[in-house]
């Protein structure tokens, strides 16, 4: 798979926290994680998937995928910087919870495809609805670009998935930081609801 620097650049732009992840290398696997993401998809920037937290829930009224990924990493860093300002003992490792909110949700373009979805419906039975949910093979495309377990294991066990295993502190932070998110939004309306 040859993955163009025109969608590498377009990942930069709609994810500017990346700029805050102090360690470079890391900064451009998270890069190379949305871009590889993006690039086995029907989608060709983050926001053009459905901005929902799954694809049959409530999605936003206004904003992209790409605000929600947004506005998780920065609920994340808010959370922690205040919790460490009032107790220095709680050791955070900010890259990797920067990196880990920016890739909680990298396996939704293999989630939300429009192509998956139609193909999961047509034939539920076959390979599953979905095969495979986005936490799941967002595990599989950090694993495949060289993130470290801990981002991997923020972007599988950020959901219902986590219940199952015990959350990092990072992984703690974002899986609140992602449920605030939508049930803030909800509760201020910003949701569309039928």
């Amino acid at each position: 798979m040859a993955i163009s620097e025109a969608l590498r650049q377009k990942v930069r732009e709609e994810l500017p926290e990346v700029k805050e992840i102090a360690d470079s290398g890391l900064r451009e696997r998270v890069v190379e994680a949305w871009a590889m993401a993006l690039d086995g998809s029907s989608f060709r920037a983050i926001s053009e998937i459905r901005p929902s937290g799954n694809p049959n829930t409530p999605p936003l009224k206004e904003g992209t995928q790409a605000d929600h990924i947004r506005g998780v990493t920065r609920l994340a860093m808010k959370m922690a910087d205040e919790l460490v300002a009032m107790f220095p003992g709680l050791k955070v490792n900010r890259d990797i919870l920067i990196a880990g909110g920016l890739c909680h949700d990298v396996g939704k373009p293999w989630e939300f495809d429009p192509k998956n979805q139609a193909r999961w419906k047509g034939s539920p039975r076959a390979a599953g609805w979905p095969s495979v949910r986005h936490p799941g093979y967002g595990v599989h495309i950090c694993l495949s670009v060289g993130l470290p377990e801990e981002v991997a294991h923020i972007a599988g066990g950020h959901s219902g998935e986590g219940e199952l295993v015990v959350r990092s502190l990072e992984n703690t932070i974002v899986h609140h930081a992602d449920h605030a998110f939508w049930r803030i939004l909800d509760a201020g309306g910003l949701l569309e609801r039928e």
